[in-house]
């Protein structure tokens, strides 16, 4: 009965192992989020939770909850240009972030979504 015991422990540590290191390994790495999001300007139109010329990015994490899209589309967005339309209704190319680095990229648009 022992042998039965210790063996259940043991597939549970070695689960609960590898949820632990499977989180870890895709954590935002929140302070280079925001270096990347000020050296590319981003904090000149959005802050984390107030509106500004362009959505706070609690409104935009809010947008694509649950969503399995979510992370490509905010990718395409800070990486392509695309027009942009303002309250005021004139329309701009958004900018663009200043990196080519993808994991940089991918961290910065984690950070978004995760507010």
């Amino acid at each position: 009965m022992k042998s039965k015991h210790q063996r259940l422990l043991a597939g549970f540590s070695l689960s609960a192992a590898a949820l632990f290191l499977a989180t870890g390994a895709h954590a935002v790495d929140e302070e280079a989020a925001r270096a990347l999001a000020r050296e590319s300007n981003c904090f000149k139109c959005h802050s984390i939770s107030k509106k500004g010329d362009g959505p706070a990015w609690k409104e935009v994490a809010a947008k694509y909850k649950g969503k399995p899209d979510a992370e490509a589309k905010v990718t395409k967005h800070i990486t392509s240009g695309e027009k942009v339309k303002f309250e005021d209704g004139h329309e701009e190319e958004h900018k663009m972030v200043k990196s080519k680095d993808p994991a940089q990229i991918k961290n910065l648009v984690e950070f978004i979504l995760s507010r």
